[in-house]
């Protein structure tokens, strides 16, 4: 890897997610040597990438260089590499690049779309949870319209324009409601030679209710947002499979779509030499104790999604999103210190900030610590809080503008197929 020797303390962290940049942003002026490993050259701001699959913002607003952000701390190396296996033992890590030893490691993984199993459901959903994916629903939203266009088939035509989402969290929630505004002022001056009045956004539920996370108070609200926009809600529906074309549910329940979007779930993204059963918690995630350090180990952390953290207040461990993650991150650069000096470590504690969601232009929902409230306030404060935490002043600045214009001129720029989505049509044909 061409990585120096140093007598400084290695200290490789696999992920540059929030909780990975968080880290190495607290470790920037230790004496440690730092390497961060990832697939990817850039760090994504994953709130917004349903922006990216409904053409609101492009690909490269909410992403950001890692090497970028390691820009001028000292003894800091950045390698674009795929961790394949794990050998504590060694003290080693196998990856796609070569062999790298450690003194401590952070895994910082984060987390995968989780399909619980259902293979035909992973095979043919869409999921939602990287840049590519993204960039894969935009262009399958697309075709699906243009291929509208083509067909003389009335029931195939329906199919082509409905869309079935799985999943009432804030991502179903914020995707459904930026379809339906799509629905209303976007597809009528694009296709003006096609009914898009019969398009169909169905958002599905398993549970009783959306947003399970919040306040009833919120749940019922972005239901009632969801249905002014012309949203069809199902609750206590469960999806048991989908073969391309046809939705099934427990019930008698079914959909005819081109497009699943699967939002029900995600789960600890492992590596082989951590995914041993006897190490999993809930949702394929690591345990760890009040240090982040994995259960079993003294020199192996693990942090945000990843991290399960099972206290009293915490069954279940801290919700798998950004904040936990930046909070353990920064709460692991101090402790990581402690650690060479002697010292006793900090216990993690969570400081709740608080849930929110956009369901539209000019509706939100948003639960603080010691205040609910909902609409046109609580968009603006969504809107504050995103843009707050994207990184890089570019970043900010580019979103800020896209927002603006897309509010005044109701618009979509980004509605590009930049990249075709190859979708097999000839199934929707009678």
């Amino acid at each position: 890897m061409n990585i120096p020797r140093s007598n400084c303390p290695r200290i490789i962290i696999i992920g540059g997610g929030f909780g990975g940049v968080s880290l190495a942003q607290k470790l920037r002026k230790k004496d440690v040597q730092v390497v961060l490993l990832d697939k990817n050259n850039y760090h994504t701001f994953q709130p917004l990438l349903y922006q990216v699959s409904t053409g609101g913002l492009e690909p490269d607003s909410i992403a950001y260089p890692l090497r970028k952000v390691l820009i001028g701390y000292d003894n800091f190396f950045f390698r674009l590499a795929e961790v394949t296996e794990i050998l504590a033992e060694k003290k080693m890590l196998k990856t796609t690049i070569g062999e790298i030893s450690y003194d401590y490691l952070i895994i910082a993984t984060g987390s995968e779309t989780n399909f619980f199993g259902n293979d035909e459901l992973e095979k043919h959903a869409m999921a939602m949870k990287t840049i590519p994916q993204s960039l894969n629903l935009r262009s399958l939203i697309l075709e699906n319209f243009e291929q509208a266009l083509l067909t003389d088939d009335y029931h195939e035509r329906d199919a082509l324009m409905n869309f079935v989402i799985v999943g009432g969290g804030p991502t179903g929630v914020e995707l459904a409601g930026a379809l339906a505004e799509i629905k209303k002022g976007i597809l009528p001056k694009d296709y003006p030679d096609l009914d898009t009045r019969r398009a169909q956004i169905n958002l599905v539920q398993g549970g009783d209710r959306l947003l399970n996370a919040m306040s009833d108070k919120a749940s019922k609200k972005a239901e009632q947002f969801l249905e002014e926009l012309g949203v069809q809600v199902w609750k206590n529906v469960r999806v048991t499979g989908y073969d391309g074309k046809t939705v099934r549910t427990k019930t008698d329940l079914t959909f005819e779509t081109a497009t699943l979007v699967w939002a029900a779930g995600v789960k600890g993204a492992t590596i082989k030499g951590m995914d041993a059963k006897e190490l999993l918690a809930g949702g394929h995630r690591l345990p760890v104790n009040e240090f982040n350090q994995v259960v079993g180990y003294k020199d192996i952390f693990a942090i945000g999604d990843i991290a399960c953290m099972q206290t009293e207040d915490t069954p279940y461990g801290h919700p798998m999103m950004a904040q936990p993650a930046i909070q353990q991150g920064r709460n692991l650069g101090e402790n990581l210190e402690r650690l060479l000096e002697g010292k006793p470590l900090k216990p993690f504690q969570y400081k709740d900030k608080g849930s929110m969601a956009t369901v539209g232009r000019n509706k939100a929902v948003c639960d603080l610590k010691n205040i609910r409230f909902q609409g046109v306030f609580a968009w603006f404060v969504w809107m504050f809080v995103h843009l707050f935490f994207l990184i890089g002043f570019r970043n900010r600045v580019v979103v800020f503008v896209n927002w603006v214009y897309n509010y005044v001129r109701f618009d979509r720029e980004a509605r590009l197929i930049i990249r075709p989505f190859k979708r097999d049509y000839s199934q929707f044909k009678d």
